[in-house]
């Protein structure tokens, strides 16, 4: 997950996903290395965080991650993982 240290939306996406049962949450702070900013715009095609990933597939943002999981896709996709 691409976050930063203030962003609310990543509390928020690393609560939910813990709630989920997501024991381990690898974080990618682009606030301390600008590199890995480009990095992540380059990949998702976003400017702002989080941006999750559940393995190699990309869910997007927080409200992202509510819909897949709304949907019932967000189970599947950890249980793949």
């Amino acid at each position: 997950m691409y976050s930063t240290g203030v962003c609310p939306y990543c509390v928020r996406a690393e609560s939910f996903l813990k709630s989920k049962g997501v024991t381990t949450i690898a974080k990618v702070r682009i606030d301390l290395d600008p590199a890995r900013r480009a990095e992540m715009m380059e990949r998702t095609g976003r400017r702002t965080v989080p941006q999750i990933y559940v393995g190699d597939v990309h869910v997007g943002g927080f409200d992202d991650l509510v819909a897949l999981d709304r949907a019932g896709k967000l189970a599947p996709l950890l249980a793949g993982q």
